[in-house]
């Protein structure tokens, strides 16, 4: 089956009754997770994006806790684990400041990470990388938001890596 281009959908979504919307829409939500995690998000959680970013944070701190310590592959593992969740959660925001916030947050995290990160290239690289995407998006947010995620992202250097 191929997908329909998402003009053609959009002018047959405005064709239908509220309550085949709504039937549409829960239908959807049963097929994948990530389609009932959008959907909470955009009817529970858009409105307080703050709130948001703290949950996430929260997530992010449990999950770092939950780190296999016992080798750096294990470590590598979930950190690319709990990376890519952390992704997932700024695609639904879709929100510059959301995302430097919550990738800001991963970075802090990963820095203070015990064992520590300069023993593991990996890591190295991933930290690198992820700061690397804050500054580029920095770049595109207003002036005064620059200036106090700059100086954040300042406080992020490396030690000695």
């Amino acid at each position: 089956m191929k997908a329909v281009p998402l003009k053609e959908i959009k002018k047959e979504l405005n064709m239908l009754s509220q309550p085949e919307l709504q039937e549409l829409c829960l239908r959807l939500s049963r097929f994948k997770k990530e389609n009932k995690e959008l959907l909470s998000y955009l009817l529970f959680e858009s409105a307080n994006e703050e709130g948001y970013i703290q949950s996430v944070k929260m997530y992010m701190d449990h999950e770092f806790d939950q780190i296999n310590r016992a080798s750096f592959f294990y470590i590598r593992k979930s950190m690319r684990k709990i990376l890519r969740n952390v992704k997932k959660y700024i695609r639904y925001s879709q929100n510059k400041e959301t995302e430097v916030e919550l990738l800001l947050y991963f970075c802090t995290l990963l820095r203070d990470f015990k064992p520590s990160i300069h023993r593991s290239q990996q890591l190295i690289n991933m930290y690198q990388r992820q700061i690397a995407l804050v500054r580029k998006i920095v770049k595109s947010l207003h002036e005064d938001l620059q200036y106090d995620y700059n100086l954040k992202l300042d406080g992020l250097k490396p030690v000695n890596f």
